[in-house]
C-alpha cells in the first residue's frame, strides 16, 4: 500500500466512523502536542477520577471498619 492509498484508506475510516481525533489524546498524557482546551480537559477528568477513587475508598473503609476508622 503507497502512501496515497493508505491517506484515502484512513479518510474512508474517518468519513465512515466519524473519528474526528485520536481518542487517548483525551484519556492519557502524551508526549504530543495538545491544545490546551484538551490539556485542560484532560486534567478535568483525572482530578474528577481521583476525586471518586477517593471517596470510594474512605467508603469502603468506613464499612469494613466502620465510623469510627474514618479519621
Amino acid at each position: 500500500m503507497d502512501d496515497d492509498e493508505y491517506k484515502a484508506a484512513v479518510a474512508a475510516f474517518i468519513r465512515a466512523k466519524g473519528v474526528t481525533r485520536c481518542p487517548t489524546a483525551c484519556a492519557l498524557p502524551t508526549q504530543a502536542t495538545v491544545p490546551p482546551a484538551d490539556r485542560a480537559a484532560l486534567e478535568d477528568y483525572a482530578n474528577a477520577r481521583a476525586r471518586t477513587r477517593e471517596k470510594r475508598a474512605t467508603a469502603r473503609q468506613q464499612s469494613l471498619l466502620g465510623p469510627a476508622a474514618a479519621w
